[in-house]
């Protein structure tokens, strides 16, 4: 049969093609729409709500309150904020109180949001916005702690003094400002510090001065009484940690201890900072121009290449892979068009769906011929089982016919003989039949598998006494049931029992047994007969089959026996198996469920 060419519009190739470039346009364009609005919204954001600008103003202003003890110069400082980062700064009391605003900040406390970006305290920071790292005190919140214009003067010069006396011995040290009007030298190493504390006399500022000396002491006093001790059982270094004398010291690292410390700093400096505000930042809609990103001509260009590299790939992907997909299915679609007498194979390259399709395919091809032969095979064995008492038949109907024998009653039995063993073929064959088509009929019953042994027995025992076959039952219970049908248990095991009657010779014996095993009864046919060799018991229970080639009744039976057997067994949810030695037996089980 010639191939039909398929049409374009049809073909598998085409119609994956097709639905590869709209998807891959369609994927290009969500990307690059998603990357603009994404890179545009990142970029407002960005802008809205810079860190960088956030962490500033809040320090500036954090500043401020660490250095004033109220806000009312604020405004000037707030304006300037507001234009060096773009923003609307506000900043109320607590309660809302509106304390300086910046040109476009809302005039009323309905105008801004819900919760303020962060609360104004030099003396409770927020560590998301601080970047001193100093505690929840801001260092520049100096308060009594402020050197004096005298004290500060004679610190210059002891600065000065240690500075040049350091420089004269090769090093150059920095010279800092800390908050509070306090100097301090810094060296590269540390060490250095402590090599010419004692040489150059470096000034230390943090209590050599009465300001400071007495701050100190007021701050020892606060945190005793805040720990329920006396003053002199506290020390309050210049660093601000707190040391609990006693018998076992105890450092600011004492939960307690340092919570009394920071609980006195802040009573000992809130009368000079300014009190606690709250900071409301926004957007200066008038300030950086339109959010929207523009793409320039250069950037299209870039897009539009980047759109039509992934969408070649994508065609030139989509083109192999239907390729490697069509092939293999086109041989397929051959191979089922060849005549049914011609034997084809695919090749199978892959181990992917199409190539396990064609796995499948070769292995219907390979079970098909062996159908075909088997049916084959059956015609002849059928015709041949048929022709053997039919040709028999005839043969003494026209020697009869021809007067060659005699119409007595001799002849009679020899066609009655014929007519049974045609009549055999013809239940063994259409029981095959129906077992096949699962229209065997069973009907089931509790019976003794003692009495079918007998029935058995009684059935074969001329046969075998003509055999010169001895026949012997051993059942270990006398009770052994079985839900099945009788008539259908007992065909089983006769015709295991004739089949041992036929090969086993004069003066062998046939045992039949019964036990019980878990929930199945086993039933075992066991004889002295010649065995079967190894090569042929795969084939015992195949239809028509016989260790004798020779198709000579007189050696053997039909060939349908054995596979009746197992297919009765099986229809009764059981299972039939065999083992053999040559010149010593064989022996088939029955095993079937008892309910």
């Amino acid at each position: 049969m010639a191939r039909r060419k398929v049409p374009a519009h049809r073909s598998l190739l085409v119609r994956m093609l097709l639905a590869s470039v709209v998807i891959a346009l369609c994927a290009v364009a969500v990307t690059a729409w998603l990357t603009v609005t994404a890179t545009t919204h990142t970029l407002r954001t960005e802008r809205d709500r810079s860190i960088s600008g956030d962490t500033r103003i809040y320090d500036t202003l954090v500043g401020y309150a660490a250095t004033h003890r109220d806000w009312d110069g604020v405004q000037g400082l707030v304006n300037r904020l507001a234009k060096q980062t773009n923003r609307t700064i506000t900043l109320t009391t607590p309660s809302r109180g509106r304390l300086a605003g910046s040109p476009g900040s809302p005039g009323t406390p309905h105008g801004l949001p819900d919760r303020p970006a962060a609360a104004v305290d030099p003396l409770q920071v927020d560590p998301a916005l601080a970047h001193r790292g100093e505690g929840p005190i801001d260092p520049r919140a100096v308060g009594p702690y402020r050197l004096t214009v005298q004290e500060r003067a004679r610190l210059r010069k002891q600065v000065a003094k240690a500075a040049s006396c350091v420089r004269r011995r090769g090093l150059d040290p920095q010279v800092v400002e800390l908050p509070g009007g306090r100097l301090d030298l810094r060296f590269p190493n540390p060490v250095l510090e402590y090599k010419y504390a004692e040489t150059c006399e470096l000034p230390d500022s943090s209590d050599a001065f009465p300001t400071r000396r007495a701050a100190m002491r007021e701050l020892t006093t606060r945190t005793a009484a805040c720990l329920g001790v006396e003053p002199h059982s506290v020390e309050v270094t210049p660093d601000f940690a707190v040391w609990l004398l006693g018998p076992r010291p105890r450092t600011s690292a004492d939960p307690a201890a340092r919570v009394c410390l920071e609980d006195a700093r802040r009573q000992q400096l809130r009368p000079y900072v300014a009190p606690p505000a709250s900071l409301f930042l926004g957007t200066d809609a008038h300030a950086g121009g339109s959010s929207r990103l523009t793409l320039t001509g250069d950037g299209v260009r870039r897009v539009a290449g980047a759109a039509a590299l992934v969408l070649a790939v994508t065609v030139g992907i989509t083109v192999v892979v239907g390729l490697r997909l069509i092939r293999p299915l086109r041989s397929l679609i051959d191979a089922t068009r060849q005549p049914a007498d011609r034997n084809i194979r695919i090749p199978v390259r892959g181990n992917d769906e199409i190539g396990h399709l064609t796995a499948a395919f070769n292995d219907l091809a390979e079970r098909r011929e062996l159908l075909e032969a088997q049916r084959t095979s059956m015609v002849n064995d059928v015709a041949h089982e048929l022709r053997s008492p039919l040709t028999n038949i005839r043969s003494w109907l026209e020697a009869a016919q021809d007067g060659i024998a005699p119409t007595d009653r001799q002849l009679l039995d020899l066609l009655f003989d014929e007519a049974g063993a045609l009549q055999h073929i013809i239940d063994d064959l259409r029981d095959l039949a129906a077992a096949d088509t699962g229209e065997l009929a069973l009907h089931y019953e509790m019976v003794r598998v003692a009495d079918i042994l007998d029935q058995v027995v009684a059935g074969q025992r001329s046969r075998a006494e003509h055999a010169g076959v001895a026949l012997e039952i051993h059942v270990d219970e006398d009770k052994h049931e079985v839900c099945a049908d009788p008539l259908r248990l007992r065909q089983v095991i006769g015709n295991l029992v004739g089949n041992a009657v036929r090969h086993t010779p004069s003066g062998g014996r046939i045992s039949l047994t019964c036990r019980h095993l878990g929930d199945e009864v086993r039933i075992e046919v066991r004889d002295t007969g010649s065995g079967i060799a190894p090569e042929d018991l795969p084939h015992i229970f195949d239809r028509f089959w016989r260790a004798e080639k020779s198709r000579n009744r007189r050696t053997g039976g039909s060939g349908l026996g054995l596979s009746i057997a197992r297919k009765l067994t099986e229809a009764h949810g059981g299972t039939i198996t065999v083992r053999s030695t040559l010149a010593e037996g064989t022996t088939f089980t029955v095993a079937v469920p008892r309910y």
